[in-house]
């Protein structure tokens, strides 16, 4: 059943894309005599469409277990989560997920890599090739298209699996870390190139990260999370303007935002 919130929104003329309401999660022990494991603790939260968000916070702290959650791969304890009127209940044709490991089959060419999502849902015709070419192209990989993932680099690799993710044409992109293995130069390249693509394909992203500079420079709202049971304690709207370049990481308003989101970890102090 669709929570009393989902169903208000739903009813409301301006319909959120998404909405969080009052998720929680909680593992059973992993041993006898030890304490079942609660991962996240009442997260409600709106989610706008054509929005980046990027989900911010300590190890452990639940992220990746609400982001399975919004996929459909892991079921909540409690509370919903409703994409465009219908509640997850599990995985989503409509959804793409980009994992922090680019997770690649070897056997395949660069190509194929990116099309078998198409192949699982019975939809590798021409229309398809045609797209995943495009989206080759768009990060920089035609010219890949028959290489094999031993031949690439570890952040080509990862735009393959970012094009994979893509080619079935999301409305919600989940991204679980996907930068946090690149070398610092590599990883400021990706984050350009997922505001690109994001601004071309309108797809609505949550993005998990550990990095206070990389949620920062994504997202339109961070979402600022506590130490395990996981709850919301900031949201900061960022409001930089698109598009982004390099040179904003270095700027007064950016630091600020930084400093902010780092007073919520107690990485730094708040006054």
């Amino acid at each position: 059943m669709i929570s009393a919130l989902a169903a208000d929104d739903a009813a409301s003329g301006a319909r959120a894309f998404g909405v969080f309401d009052q998720v929680a999660k909680t593992f059973p022990a992993a041993a006898r005599g030890a304490e079942p494991v609660v991962a996240l603790e009442s997260v409600s939260y709106e989610l706008k469409q054509g929005e980046l968000v990027s989900l911010l916070g300590p190890s452990g702290c639940g992220k990746t277990t609400l982001l399975r959650i919004a996929a459909g791969l892991t079921r909540a304890s409690s509370g919903h989560v409703v994409i465009r009127g219908r509640e997850v209940q599990g995985p989503q044709e409509d959804f793409g997920f980009v994992f922090q490991s680019p997770n690649l089959l070897p056997w395949r060419t660069v190509l194929n890599n990116v099309l078998f999502p198409m192949e699982i849902a019975g939809r590798n015709d021409e229309r398809a090739r045609a797209r995943a070419m495009e989206l080759l192209d768009l990060v920089g990989l035609g010219g890949f298209a028959k290489s094999r993932p031993h031949q690439l680099s570890g952040g080509m690799k990862q735009r393959v699996a970012l094009c994979r993710a893509l080619v079935p044409g999301p409305s919600l992109l989940l991204m679980d870390e996907p930068f946090g293995a690149l070398d610092e130069l590599t990883r400021m390249e990706m984050q350009d190139l997922l505001l690109h693509i994001r601004r071309v394909s309108g797809t609505t992203v949550v993005f998990v990260t550990h990095s206070i500079a990389e949620a920062v420079y994504l997202a339109d709202e961070v979402l600022v999370f506590s130490r395990r049971p996981g709850r919301v304690i900031d949201r900061i709207r960022t409001d930089l303007a698109y598009p982004r370049k390099p040179e904003l990481r270095y700027t007064a308003a950016f630091t600020e935002l930084e400093r902010r989101a780092g007073a919520g970890l107690g990485v730094v102090h708040a006054g």
